[in-house]
This record gives structure tokens, C-alpha cells and sequence, in this order.
């Protein structure tokens, strides 16, 4: 019992459930676009994720503490190479536009962990990276998410952005947005007020507020689209009525993997019940 206790919690502090997770997501895209199977896109984005988050979670203890790492985190550094070196694998099978829009957005990963010059006015000291500007942390997660699961498959498959595809793009980042919220609130007893958290400013109470109106607006916009599928309608409505459930119940004492492994397997349910509708 206790080896599975270890590898449950290599699967989550490696990365590689929110990998999936943004797996998931893409493949979502990939069903309701009716793109078909892309292994090959599906790959990148599992270890891209699964690199970038572990770049961006492990850099600074990495940077002051290199010579006497835990074996843990040596042995997750160890797979994070392996990772990185499969992405640029799977890379070389991508689109030349899928790639420049890889760099953008590796770029903003990139500082979101590494410190950057900034007016000081946005910051609460000098030479902070992305995630600690106050306010936008949240919003730049889902943009990345966002673009990373919706245009990337687009630009892919050398689609032309119409209406369908920014609704569709409108939509992901609302749920990604939503998906973020439980992650604010339980980092309540954590997270620094100067980082301006959506639950910080607002409350808690408020917070759930604006998802449940994200929601709405998520399930809403399925109407404007040009086809209306009734299998990605009802998978639709059914994550939506799950992600609303996990939303309303969070708090800030939540347990220990109420967001970091329940709520980052919604998108991993959503593909399940797409798939099993189509």
C-alpha cells in the first residue's frame, strides 16, 4: 500500500495528471472540430505540459538547492528531461505555424517562472516573474491552456479561424478560467494579498458567483454555434453540471486533493463522456 501511496504522488508532483489533463483538453477540441485522431499533437502537448509545469513548478527550488536535491525531485528532473527531449521529438512532426505558436506561448512559460524587468508600478518588488504581478496570474493560465488546446489543433490542421472557432476559444478559456477558481480559493492561507488572487479581492462567495456566470456563458455560446452537435451539447451540459458541483463546494480548508487531482480530472471526464456520446 505504501509503494502505491509513492507512485500516486510521483503521478501528481511529476505532472503528469495535469498533463493529461491538457491532453484531454486538446483531444476535446479535436472531437468537436471533427479533426480526428492527431497522436502526434496529442504527444506534444502530454509532454510540453508535463515539462513546462515542471519547469515552472521546480526552477527556483532547482536554482538554490542543485547540490543536494531530494531524491524525489532528482528522480522527477530525471523524468522531465525525458519529457522535454519527447516533445522536441513530437515537435519536428508539427506545422511550421504550430511551431512559431509554441514559441510564443513557451516563451510566456518561460517567464512565468523566471524573473523579467517590470514597470514597478505592477509589482510588489523588482525582477518578479508573470504569476506574481498581482491580478492577472490566473487569467494567464487560462489563456495558455486556452490556446494550447483550441488554436494549436487549428493552426495544425491549417483551419481558418471562423465564427465557430471563437466560440469555441471563448468557451475553453471560460472553463479553464472556472476550473482555476477552486486552486484560488483553497491557496487562500497561501498566497500573498499583494498577488491580488480573483478571491482576494472579491471573496469566496463572489468568486463562485463569477463561475457559476462563466459557466452559463460556456453552456450558452453552444447555441451560436453554426452546427449544433447534440452529443457535444450534452457532454456540454453534463461537465458543466459536474465542474459546478466541484466549484460550489470548495473552500479554503478543502483536502488535499480536492483541486489538485479531483478538479484537474474534469477535462479528462469530459473527453470520457464526448467519446462515449460519439
Amino acid at each position: 500500500m505504501h509503494i502505491f501511496k509513492h507512485i500516486f504522488h510521483f503521478y501528481l508532483n511529476s505532472s503528469i495528471h495535469v498533463a493529461l489533463a491538457a491532453c484531454a483538453l486538446t483531444w476535446v477540441s479535436l472531437v468537436e472540430l471533427e479533426l480526428g485522431y492527431d497522436q502526434n499533437l496529442l504527444l506534444f502537448v502530454f509532454f510540453a505540459s508535463v515539462t513546462g509545469y515542471n519547469f515552472v513548478k521546480y526552477f527556483g527550488v532547482a536554482k538554490f538547492h542543485h547540490r543536494s536535491l531530494a531524491g524525489w525531485l532528482r528522480f522527477i528532473q530525471g523524468f522531465s528531461l525525458l519529457a522535454f527531449l519527447a516533445m522536441c521529438y513530437f515537435a519536428f512532426s508539427l506545422e511550421i505555424e504550430t511551431l512559431i505558436l509554441i514559441g510564443i506561448l513557451g516563451t510566456i512559460t518561460f517567464f512565468y517562472a523566471i524573473p523579467i524587468m517590470i514597470p514597478r508600478q505592477f509589482l510588489f518588488d523588482d525582477h518578479k516573474n508573470l504569476r506574481q504581478i498581482g491580478g492577472i496570474k490566473v487569467y494567464v493560465i487560462a489563456l495558455v491552456w486556452t490556446f494550447t488546446s483550441v488554436i494549436l489543433p487549428v493552426v495544425n490542421n491549417e483551419m481558418s479561424i471562423n465564427a465557430n472557432i471563437i466560440i469555441l476559444t471563448v468557451q475553453r478559456f471560460c472553463f479553464v478560467l472556472v476550473l482555476m477558481l477552486p486552486f484560488e480559493i483553497r491557496d487562500l492561507n497561501y498566497d500573498s494579498i499583494k498577488l491580488a488572487t480573483i478571491p482576494q479581492k472579491i471573496g469566496i462567495k463572489k468568486t463562485k458567483f463569477m463561475g457559476v456566470l462563466l459557466l452559463m456563458i460556456f453552456v450558452i455560446l453552444d447555441y451560436f454555434k453554426e452546427q449544433f452537435k447534440e452529443e457535444a451539447f450534452i457532454s456540454t451540459l453534463v461537465i458543466t453540471a459536474i465542474t459546478l458541483l466541484f466549484l460550489l463546494f470548495s473552500n479554503k480548508n478543502q483536502s488535499k486533493y480536492y483541486s489538485a487531482f479531483w478538479v484537474e480530472s474534469l477535462p479528462i471526464v469530459w473527453l470520457s463522456i464526448l467519446l462515449l456520446l460519439s
